[in-house]
């Protein structure tokens, strides 16, 4: 008998039998499949190769030993923990049966059996289903009904009960509204359907929900657009990967874990608690990493009407311009009222933008792929819209951009303002509220919460040239007035570009020069301290492999910064491109690729500054009318101190694929981590394949893992783009591609410094004896996402970010 995590799992000490039919049929061994005349009986579970879980027999009580249930649960660990159940509702209460799982080749189905030979389960294939050949236990954890050419006809991945495993999705078809879902059980002892279940919210399709029975009890931030977030578990080293992936046919969430991690689990508990549970071999127990709800108030409306929950304070209060609806008694429950009513519609009113905020429920999704101002201008037109929220779904590659506007008729509930560890999952909630009498000061309005008026409503101060910064600026202040005029006033005809942070148009200012213009949108992921940022940085940095800027524009809500014209625009829109790739030959890519190096070492070690960009990519790596590249976008770098090698931060940025794996799981990165973005991009540039373009290299999980396994193989040329293959020198190809695996070495101690690589690059091309004086690459670190689906990823600027969980 064994105790696990509430639950008490008792193995019944039953004899192994064999039943007959017509003629005898073995008993499966203890192996990880079960074929056709193979029965499964108690006492002989499936074991999963590898030996992380076990399908068979249990009975969840040692009051009620008589009731067996056919279950999954952990083998590789000494508490046993049950993750599925197939009778849920059926079990076989006969204490002196024996129960059989067999494959029914009449109907291909899995069946489960009492003793008198009465189906109380199938698998549920219908009629004309293609045959099944055999069932196996992955070592995920999944059981899996296959054909003979090892088609998947059926998953317990499909079915889940009550846990989430690493690899499981939960998801919402799109067209039927229905999807699948965790239901917890009745009780510790009683694996039967319980109260609570867990899913994506039907009627939005952003959200996903525990209810009980069929009122909502939690309910998670709406989606805005992260396609993959990384949630470092604080003491324990693993990184939990949660993606949601879009599709036409169906919205998913899924998780993965950092490889080598111990046991992860979610379970949607008995009591209505989603929790995150991870294994701690040494005290060999589970350790409670996160639950939700995590506080009373954030149970869903527990604030009433127009309050919200202080996550922080674990406290109810109201919006702002709201008070309390009772006299007395602090019963949250009635939520609150406004301390002033709103003024006759379209008269007097303005909207308040609360940062940082789950947003309320009930809410419509406002149809049409809007801007920001039209979704603003679609609620401050309807006198019955109390508030809005707007986001770009960047990560919905099947569908490309959507712009997401959500707006709120009625009273506004299950709001919580949810803090800095949890960002990245916020939204700015766009409140209506009376305008300020005429000559009152805005800040009065103020809270906590640093909430402003937004334009429209009245005029927003300008944040750039205030704070300790402001004496460094370097470069010429363009009047807003000037660079309508240079864009044709933003036409769509001038835009050249788009990104998380806004929209880049070319312009002609009245000298005749052509410019680039990046405006940053209302709601970019790039706010006042990136804009601040990029704006001293590069002012400050001057070298022919970096953008240069020229100026900037700060008038009201504008930010605006004004750069050189590069008319070949980013390195990606041609390497990338099958039809255009070619005009980058072999010469040109080695050109590109020293003059990168060049541009990090002048960031690293040449400049007055020691600068990590943090987001070196193909995309950020601008091209002249001669194909010379030049680093742009520095609205993540990070300036370190003289003497300083590293820094630890709890909000990872960059794009997944590129961000060297310390960072990605520790929040470590100094100028390693450019290193290793640098051998990312050097492998893209000599082999002309994505790092998130899984269809170019076959089997292999990563461009990087592609790479080197040709290279241990000796053929390390066949990683060059066909495309320039006539132009390509070999000795000078297998030198990058050996440089470009060094930068990607796992341990960055082993990654070679900026300068090192220059000194190769530049002294080294040529020379067929050049890679034997260099050390041998180590096999290279990796991060395997979703490979079910990664094919639906899609790797931006804003697709990776973290949050740091504290185990409890």
């Amino acid at each position: 008998m064994a105790r696990a995590a509430g639950r008490v799992v008792v193995v019944a000490a039953l004899a192994v039998v064999c039943f007959f039919f017509l003629s005898p049929r073995p008993c499966a061994g203890a192996g990880d499949e079960l074929v056709a005349g193979e029965l499964l009986a108690p006492g002989k579970p499936l074991v999963s190769d590898g030996g992380a879980f076990a399908l068979g027999f249990f009975s969840p009580s040692i009051s009620t030993p008589d009731r067996q249930y056919l279950g999954i649960w952990y083998n590789s660990i000494p508490v046993n923990t049950v993750v599925w159940v197939a009778n849920r509702e059926t079990p076989i209460t006969n204490g002196t049966s024996a129960p059989r799982l067999a494959l029914d080749n009449d109907s291909s189905n899995l069946v489960l059996s009492d003793a008198d030979g009465r189906a109380v389960w199938t698998t549920g294939m219908a009629s004309g289903s293609p045959p099944a050949a055999l069932a196996v236990l992955t070592n995920a954890g999944n059981l899996v009904l296959r054909s003979a050419n090892g088609t998947a006809l059926w998953q317990s991945f499909d079915h889940p009960a009550d846990t989430f495993l690493p690899g499981m999705k939960v998801w919402l078809n799109h067209r039927t509204h229905e999807g699948g879902r965790l239901v917890s059980w009745s009780s510790p002892e009683d694996p039967s359907p319980g109260r609570f279940s867990y899913g994506m919210d039907p009627d939005t399709a952003l959200q996903l929900l525990v209810w009980d029975g069929t009122r909502p009890h939690w309910r998670s931030p709406v989606w805005n657009g992260y396609t993959v977030q990384a949630s470092y578990v604080s003491g324990t080293g693993t990184v939990v990967y949660t993606a949601i992936v879009d599709t036409e046919d169906e919205i998913s969430n899924t998780f993965t874990v950092s490889p080598g991690a111990a046991p992860t689990r979610f379970v949607l508990t008995s009591s209505g608690q989603f929790q995150l549970l991870g294994w701690n071999g040494s005290a060999s127990a589970w350790a409670t990493v996160g639950s939700w709800p995590s506080s009373g108030c954030s149970r869903y409306g527990y604030c009433g009407p127009y309050g919200y929950c202080d996550v922080a304070a674990a406290a109810c209060r109201c919006l702002d311009g709201f008070e309390p609806a009772w006299a007395t008694g602090g019963d949250f429950s009635k939520g609150c009222r406004r301390k002033e009513p709103l003024p006759p519609c379209g008269h007097g009113s303005g909207f308040l933008a609360m940062a940082g905020v789950k947003v309320p429920d009930k809410f419509v999704l406002d149809g049409g792929n809007r801007s920001a101002e039209e979704c603003a201008a679609r609620c401050a037109g309807n006198c019955s819209c109390m508030a809005y929220a707007y986001a770009k779904l960047q990560s919905s590659s099947a569908k490309g951009d959507v712009r997401r506007c959500l707006l709120w008729a009625g009273d506004l509930v299950d709001t919580q303002m949810i803090g800095p560890l949890w960002a990245s999952l916020a939204d700015t909630l766009y409140l209506r509220v009376p305008l300020p009498p005429a000559g009152s000061a805005e800040k009065g309005r103020k809270t906590e919460s640093q909430k402003k008026l937004v334009p429209g409503s009245a005029n927003t101060s300008t944040e750039i040239g205030e704070g300790e910064h402001a004496e460094d600026l370097e470069f010429p202040s363009v009047r807003f007035v000037d660079i309508v005029a240079a864009t044709g006033n933003f036409s769509k005809a001038f835009m050249i570009g788009r990104g998380g942070f806004g929209k880049v148009y070319k312009g002609t200012l009245e000298s005749g020069r052509e410019v680039a213009v990046k405006r940053l949108s209302k709601d970019s992921d790039q706010g006042t301290e990136e804009f601040k940022n990029e704006a001293i940085l590069i002012a400050k940095l001057q070298h022919r492999n970096l953008v240069r800027l020229l100026g900037c524009c700060t008038e009201g809500a504008e930010k605006l910064l004004i750069y050189e014209y590069l008319p070949n625009k980013g390195l990606d829109a041609i390497l990338f491109d099958s039809e255009r790739k070619s005009v980058l030959d072999w010469p040109t890519r080695l050109e590109i690729i020293k003059g990168v190096a060049r541009g990090l070492l002048y960031l690293h070690q040449d400049s007055r500054l020691t600068v990590i960009h943090r987001d070196l990519k193909a995309s950020n790596v601008l091209l002249d009318a001669e194909m010379r590249p030049k680093i742009a976008d520095f609205g993540m770098a990070k300036i370190f101190c003289d003497n300083q090698q590293n820094a630890n931060t709890k909000r990872v940025v960059g794009t997944f694929g590129y961000i060297a794996p310390e960072y990605s799981t520790e929040g470590v990165f100094s100028v390693k981590s450019d290193v290793y973005s640098f051998g990312v991009l050097l492998l893209e540039i000599v082999s002309g394949v994505r790092i998130s373009s899984p269809d170019d290299i076959m089997e292999f999980p990563s461009l990087i893992v592609y790479a080197w396994n040709l290279w241990r193989e000796g053929k390390a040329g066949g990683l060059v783009d066909p495309s320039i293959a006539g132009s390509c020198s070999q000795e000078e190809a297998l030198l990058c591609i050996h440089v470009g695996l060094l930068c990607v070495e796992g341990d960055p101690s082993r990654r070679p410094l900026m300068s090192a690589v220059v000194s190769i690059l530049e002294n080294g091309s040529g020379s067929s004896s050049s890679t034997l004086s260099l050390p041998k690459p180590n096999q290279p670190a990796y991060l395997a996402l979703m490979e079910a689906k990664r094919d639906d990823l899609e790797n931006t600027r804003n697709s990776i970010t973290m949050t740091v969980l504290q185990g409890r």
